[in-house]
C-alpha cells in the first residue's frame, strides 16, 4: 500500500506545514475563526489550502505547539488564543511524513543494496534487534524505539557505503529530534502503536535470502504502513469518541449489536 502525500505547487520559502501553520495563524487572528470557535474538518482545510489532509495535521500540530489551538480528543480543534504574533515564525524543524517519505527513497535503496553486502555477523546482529524490538513492545509504556532505529541502521551499515549510512543515521535524528516530529510520535504512542514486527521480519527474512528486490520492496513497504500508522493514529482519539457514541446510540435505543 503506498500513502501518497499531496504536495502543494506553491513555490514561496520555507517548510510546507510551516506555510500553512502561519496562515491558519493569520486568519484565525483576522476573526475567521474567533476565540473558541472550532476549525474547520481536516478535509475541508485541505481542500483550501490546496495540500494533503498529513501537512494540515502537521500545521494543526505546529498550533498546538504554539499554544494557538487546542486539540480535543474526539471534538475537534479549538482556537485558544487568536493573536496570531503568538505564533513562532522560526522553523520547527522537519515534519514527519517529509522526513518518512524520505526514508522510503533512501532506505528502500539500502536494503536493496545491504541485500548483496550483509554478513552473517550482520544478519545475526539483526535477529538480536528484532528481538530487543519485540521485548519493547511487550513494555507497558515503551519510552522509546531503540531497537527500531538499531535494525534500521544495521542495514544501512551493511551496504558498505559511508554515505548512505550517514544519511540514514541523519534522517533517524531528524525524526527524534523535530518538534513536530516528536509531538506526532508521542500521539501514536498514545494510540497504542508500537513498531511493527512482523514488517521487520519480511525485511529480515529478504536479507537473509539475499534477494535484493525483496528487501527493497519489504522496506519501502514497511515505511508506508508507518505513514499509514502516523496518519490512523492521530485520528485515533476522534475514532474512538465515535466509536463510544455508537455504543451509546445502540443501548439507548435497545439496538443489538
Amino acid at each position: 500500500m503506498n500513502v501518497a502525500i499531496k504536495k502543494t505547487k506553491k513555490s514561496s520559502g520555507g517548510r510546507l506545514y510551516q506555510r500553512v501553520a502561519e496562515q491558519l495563524a493569520t486568519v484565525i487572528s483576522e476573526g475567521e475563526y474567533p476565540l473558541g470557535s472550532r476549525l474547520p474538518a481536516e478535509r475541508k482545510l485541505a481542500e483550501r489550502f490546496d495540500v494533503s489532509r498529513p501537512t494540515i495535521r502537521e500545521a494543526i500540530i505546529a498550533l498546538e505547539l504554539a499554544g494557538c489551538v487546542e486539540v480535543r480528543g474526539g471534538s475537534g480543534v479549538y482556537v485558544c488564543d487568536s493573536n496570531s504574533s503568538n505564533f513562532p515564525k522560526t522553523d520547527l524543524s522537519v515534519g514527519p511524513f517529509d522526513i518518512l517519505e524520505a526514508r522510503i527513497l533512501v532506505e528502500g535503496d539500502t536494503a536493496e543494496l545491504a541485500a548483496d553486502r550483509i554478513t552473517d555477523e550482520e544478519l545475526k546482529e539483526l535477529r538480536e534487534a528484532l528481538d530487543a524490538m519485540v521485548a519493547e513492545n511487550e513494555q507497558e509504556q515503551p519510552l522509546c524505539e531503540e531497537a527500531d532505529q538499531n535494525f534500521h541502521l544495521i542495514i544501512a551499515r551493511a551496504t558498505r557505503n559511508e554515505a548512505l549510512a550517514s544519511a540514514c543515521a541523519h534522517l533517524w535524528s531528524l525524526r527524534n529530534s523535530s518538534p513536530i516530529s516528536a509531538r506526532i510520535l508521542e500521539k501514536v504512542r498514545q494510540a497504542g502503536s508500537r513498531p511493527r514486527i512482523e514488517e521487520h521480519k519480511a525485511i529480515l527474512e529478504a536479507l537473509e535470502k539475499r534477494d535484493p528486490k525483496a528487501a527493497r520492496d519489504a522496506m519501502r513497504h514497511h515505511l508506508n504502513c508507518v505513514i499509514q500508522q502516523l496518519l490512523d493514529a492521530t485520528e485515533a482519539e476522534a475514532l474512538e469518541e465515535a466509536r463510544r457514541k455508537v455504543a451509546f446510540d445502540r443501548k439507548r435505543f435497545g439496538i443489538n449489536s
